[in-house]
C-alpha cells in the first residue's frame, strides 16, 4: 500500500524515544510520537501518532491525533481525532472529524476558514 503524500515529506519526526519541551515551529508536515510539552505552531499538517503525549498550545493548518493531547489546538483546515486518540482542550477548525471510540473532554467552535480569528499584531508607539 502506498503512503500518503503527507507521511512521504515529513520535515520533522519525533520518535518515540524522545522527549521535547519548547516552542516547536514547523513548515510541511509533523509527525510526533513521543512526548512534547509547550507550544506548537504549523504551516503544515501535524500527525500525532498513538503513543504520543502532548501537552501544547497546537496551531496549524490541520492536526490529525491519534494519540493523547492535552490543550487547546487551532486549525485553519481541518482537525481528525483517530482511534485511539484522546483529546482534553477547546477546539477550533472549519472541518472536525472524530472516530467511534475516541475520548474528547472540551468545547468545540466551527466556522468557515474565513471566519477564523486572525491573528492581533499591536504595536506600541514611543512618546516624542
Amino acid at each position: 500500500m502506498a503512503k500518503s503524500r503527507t507521511e512521504n515529506d515529513l520535515s520533522l519526526f519525533l520518535s518515540s524515544q524522545c522527549v521535547l519541551n519548547g516552542v516547536l515551529n514547523f513548515t510541511g508536515s509533523a509527525r510526533i510520537d513521543g512526548a512534547f510539552s509547550g507550544e506548537i505552531n504549523g504551516q503544515g499538517t501535524l500527525l500525532v501518532g498513538p503513543h504520543a503525549v502532548i501537552k501544547a498550545e497546537i496551531d496549524a493548518k490541520t492536526v490529525i491525533i491519534s494519540g493523547d493531547v492535552v490543550g487547546n489546538i487551532s486549525a485553519s483546515e481541518r482537525i481528525e481525532l483517530k482511534t485511539p486518540g484522546k483529546l482534553k482542550g477547546n477546539i477550533t477548525a472549519p472541518l472536525v472529524m472524530m472516530d467511534e471510540g475516541v475520548l474528547f473532554e472540551g468545547h468545540c467552535a466551527m466556522a468557515p476558514a474565513e471566519n477564523m480569528p486572525k491573528p492581533v499584531t499591536l504595536l506600541a508607539g514611543g512618546s516624542k
